[in-house]
Order: C-alpha cells, then sequence, then structure tokens
C-alpha cells in the first residue's frame, strides 16, 4: 500500500529536482566550508533550508498533502521531513561508510512557517522605533512614487509594530487576491470541492454539461491531479452506454453566474472571461499561468473539447449550443477540484486571476450573493467584516485586484494575513503556505536574487498595476519571530519604473527579515 506521504513525495519529484538545481551552487559553497570547521547557521538560513525541503511538497504537491498541523505545516510535508531526522542530511547525510574525511551532515532545519501560531522565539518582538529606523528611508525612496504605506504586525500576537499612513486606502493590485483567499477559506472551507457534472434530461438524448465554477478544469492529459474533462467524458460514456446510448445532443450550462462575464478590463491576456464552465482557463497556447491568448467563449470552447472526448470513449454527439439542465435531469457522472486549499495556493503563487475571479464568485454563492463582479465584492466584504478585520475605507470591486477600483490599506492586508497565522484559525492557513517564496516560487522566483538572506524567507503576494506596485506576506526576522508587512506604493501622476519600484520593495522587505530592531 502506497502511503499518502509517499504519493505526496511521488508527485513533488519533479519539483524537488528543480529546486535542487537552483540551491545546488549554494549547497556547494556551504559543503566547502564546513570542511575545515563547524558552521554556526542563522535562523535565516535555516528557515531557506526548510524552504527547499519543505516547498517540494507545499508547492508541488498541493493535490496529495492533506491536512495541516499546529505548526502550518502539511502533515505529509511533516512526515517526510521527520523520515530525515536527526541528520538532516538530504543532501550529504553520513553514512556508516562515508569516509571521515567527508562533509558533516548538515543541520535539521527549523520548520517551513517558523512562528507560525506563536513565536519561536522568546526574545521581545522588535520595537517600533528601531523598525521606524530601518524601514523609514526604504519607503521613502523616490523610485516607489509619491504615496507609500506600510505595517507590519507581529504574529504571534497580532500587534501592530509599525506603521506609516496604515489606515490610508490605495489601489492594492494583486495583493487584493489575499483577501478573496481569506473570505473564500472563511466562507466554505480548506476541503470544499468544485464539481463539473453530466445530466442527462429525460425522454430525450439531450446531454447537458453543467459547469460548476472550477477554474482549474482541464482538458490536457496528463491532468497532474486536477479535476479533467477525460475523466468525466470517460465515466459519462461508460452510463450512456448502461442506457443503450451512443448518440447525444450535447449542450452545455453556464447558467450559475449571473452578469457580464467580462472583466471590466475589458479583453485581456490577463484573463478570460468569467464562466461557470472551461477548460484550463480558456488558454489556447499550453501555458499553466501568466499571460496567455484566451478563447473567445470558454464555455463553448471546453463543451467543444469535451465532445471530442466523448467521441474517444465511443459517444457521438451534436455541436455544443447552450442551454440549462432542468430539476427533471438525471445525474451521470462528475468530477470534483482539488481541495480549495489547493486552488487558494495555486492562485497566490501564480497571482492567478482566472481562480480569483472563480473564488470570488465561489464565495458570493455561499453565502447567497448574486454570482457577479458586484455580487462578490459584497460577498467578500461581509466574510472580512465577520472576522472583525479593520475595512475603514476599503473598497472592493473584484477578487482578483485587476480593477482600478479596489481600495485596500496595509493594515487591512496585513491584518489578513495575521489572521491567516491566528492559532484559532486553521481553516486560513492556506494564505500563508501559498504565498510566492523568494528565490524559489511564483511570482517571486526570479526575485531577491541579490538578497541571499531573504531566500526563503520572504513569502509574499506582489501587486503591479501601471503607477502601482504592492508586496505583502510574511517574514521570519533573524530573532526568529514571525512578522507579517504590506507595503503599498503609487503614483499615478508620474508611474515608476516598475523594475526600480520591486528591487525597492524587495530590499524593504529584505532589511526586515534582517531586523532584531530593538
Amino acid at each position: 500500500m502506497v502511503v499518502p506521504e509517499l504519493r505526496a513525495w511521488r508527485a513533488a519529484r519533479p519539483h524537488v529536482v528543480r529546486v535542487a538545481r537552483t540551491v545546488k551552487p549554494r549547497v556547494a559553497r556551504v559543503t566547502r566550508a564546513m570542511r575545515p570547521r563547524a558552521v554556526r547557521f542563522t535562523t535565516p538560513q535555516l528557515t531557506a533550508v526548510a524552504a527547499v525541503v519543505g516547498l517540494a511538497l507545499a508547492a508541488g504537491a498541493v493535490t496529495a498533502a492533506g491536512p495541516w498541523d499546529s505548526t502550518g505545516q502539511r502533515t505529509a510535508e511533516h512526515d517526510w521531513a521527520a523520515s530525515r531526522e536527526p541528520e538532516g542530511g538530504t543532501d550529504h547525510a553520513r553514512k556508516s561508510r562515508t569516509p571521515r574525511t567527508s562533509p558533516r551532515p548538515a543541520p535539521s532545519a527549523a520548520s517551513v512557517l517558523a512562528g507560525l501560531g506563536g513565536s519561536t522565539s522568546t526574545v521581545p518582538a522588535p520595537a517600533e522605533k528601531a523598525l521606524a529606523k530601518v524601514l523609514d528611508p526604504l519607503l521613502d525612496n523616490p523610485v516607489l512614487g509619491s504615496l507609500r504605506t506600510a505595517v507590519v504586525v507581529d504574529v504571534a500576537t497580532g500587534e501592530r509594530l509599525y506603521g506609516k499612513g496604515a489606515g490610508e486606502v490605495q489601489t492594492p493590485a494583486s495583493t487584493t487576491k489575499i483577501a478573496t483567499a481569506v473570505a473564500a477559506l472563511a466562507a466554505l472551507g480548506p476541503d470544499h470541492r468544485i464539481r463539473t457534472r453530466t445530466v442527462l434530461e429525460p425522454d430525450t438524448k439531450e446531454l447537458v454539461l453543467v459547469g460548476g465554477g472550477d477554474p482549474t478544469l482541464t482538458a490536457r492529459k496528463p491532468a497532474d491531479g486536477w479535476a479533467d474533462l477525460r475523466t468525466l467524458a470517460e465515466d459519462t460514456a461508460t452510463a450512456l452506454k448502461a442506457r443503450h446510448m451512443d448518440h447525444v445532443t450535447l449542450s452545455y450550462d453556464t447558467s450559475l453566474y449571473r452578469g457580464p462575464d467580462l472583466h471590466p478590463i475589458g479583453v485581456n491576456e490577463n484573463i478570460a472571461k468569467v464562466s461557470a464552465l472551461m477548460a484550463d482557463e480558456g488558454r489556447l497556447d499550453d501555458s499553466t499561468s501568466g499571460t496567455a491568448m484566451r478563447a473567445q467563449d470558454p464555455a463553448a470552447d471546453a463543451a467543444r473539447k469535451f465532445a471530442d472526448l466523448l467521441h474517444d470513449s465511443g459517444i457521438t454527439a451534436t455541436s455544443p449550443g447552450p442551454s440549462k439542465a432542468t430539476s427533471r435531469s438525471q445525474a451521470l457522472a462528475s468530477v470534483s477540484s482539488p481541495p480549495l486549499s489547493a486552488l487558494v495556493e495555486r492562485m497566490l503563487t501564480n497571482s492567478d486571476n482566472d481562480i480569483a475571479e472563480a473564488l470570488a464568485r465561489q464565495v458570493a454563492l455561499a453565502t447567497g450573493e448574486e454570482p457577479s463582479f458586484d455580487g462578490d465584492a459584497k460577498a467578500i466584504r461581509a466574510q472580512l467584516k465577520k472576522l472583525g478585520l479593520p475595512l475603514s475605507g476599503a473598497q472592493f470591486a473584484d477578487g482578483s485586484g485587476l480593477n482600478r477600483a479596489d481600495k485596500l490599506s496595509a493594515a487591512l492586508l496585513a491584518a489578513l494575513l495575521a489572521k491567516a497565522g491566528d492559532p484559532a484559525h486553521p481553516e486560513l492557513r492556506p494564505v500563508l503556505t501559498g504565498l510566492p517564496v523568494a528565490g524559489f516560487t511564483g511570482t517571486l522566483s526570479t526575485r531577491y536574487a541579490d538578497a541571499p538572506t531573504a531566500t526563503g524567507v520572504v513569502r509574499a503576494k506582489t501587486g503591479t498595476l501601471t503607477g502601482v506596485n504592492t508586496l505583502a506576506g510574511t517574514v521570519v526576522d533573524k530573532d526568529g519571530r514571525l512578522l507579517a508587512f504590506a507595503f503599498l506604493t503609487s503614483d499615478a501622476a508620474h508611474p515608476p519604473n516598475p523594475l526600480e519600484a520591486r528591487a525597492a520593495l524587495d530590499h524593504t522587505a529584505t532589511a526586515l527579515a534582517a531586523c532584531g530592531c530593538r
């Protein structure tokens, strides 16, 4: 029998190889340094090593790994890491036949989310004045534009340690996805799955493909753990053949959603039309993230692919058209998305706009609001209000942050992150584990190249629109405390150079990670 941890490891193996190649030069340097004398590792270095080990599962096997333990790690990740102890030397653990002149085993690393749910350090939290001395000059950098706000919070206590225009709202760009993630997890729970199904209308040969709003539904092979149309087609074909049917009239149902399906920014390679039915986000290439040309009608595109897959399973279908399943329809087959925790992590890691808008719709559906852009905004706000978060001045216009009408404060973003680390809300933990990791994953994979002390230590959601540059996430400071931060900057009149602005924000987060600040 294959245990869940082994399945998770097998699923993550390609990601382990990719991460290993990234860190190989660093491992070599550490190995050489260890030959003549023992090396004393700092907390950030230990945490970075932990990120290399843990991220292979946390980011690479989100569909295979299961529940969370008290530290915020996935159980599978924890068990896999524990199996390596006490040596912890996944790169060069000493064996009985190892020559005495070989490198000593690497020390066991601290957990990936050191400090989550409570400080791992007995050292007091950073002091406000000391933080201001470090952060103020960095945030005053003119390359960030004219408006700069920031907040730092101690996750263990929820105490605000630093504030600069904390309550002032401005366009947050993609850091809006943090709010969407918290609202979705609070409304639906981390184990919620989105179902796509087929039904047969009685006394007819009309087969209806009913969209449930799963933005990760795929028609590709292999499906890599996501719900796939191929399986749905095969199961549907089996059910039809049991009824002695091999020819159907195919329809598709997208009636779950209301209102306009086109995002207010218009046709854009950053997002498809928001539909209850789509395959591979309507992408017209083989990409799984980032920009791409999209199908003009994602639902029709998915239905055509489904018809082809039915044909492969021996069922002939007419050219599909829109329809609506009736209450008398008979269930045939269904496929379900991975748990919501995995969708949230993929959304945050890749800054996936399609998943963000789909999750916003799911919040509206779960809370009785109209599943539309307007209803989504009301639903998200209501969920955050229930959590007691600081919503003064906040405005929600979408789930992705592509809409400039979104207005959030640094205080709200930092509070969202702190809430996700609150032991009383373990259901929100995927918000933290889904954050891109400096130098390793998602939208931070190519950043922090000149800041080795921040690599694997800074975990943050990025946000960029013309004239807007934001960063919100967590760091483990040099004393081992987990801090949540939010940096929002913008200048509509004189848009900053985005590369310079991003670098400045990265340097600010790096300084926070390196700061004891007492």
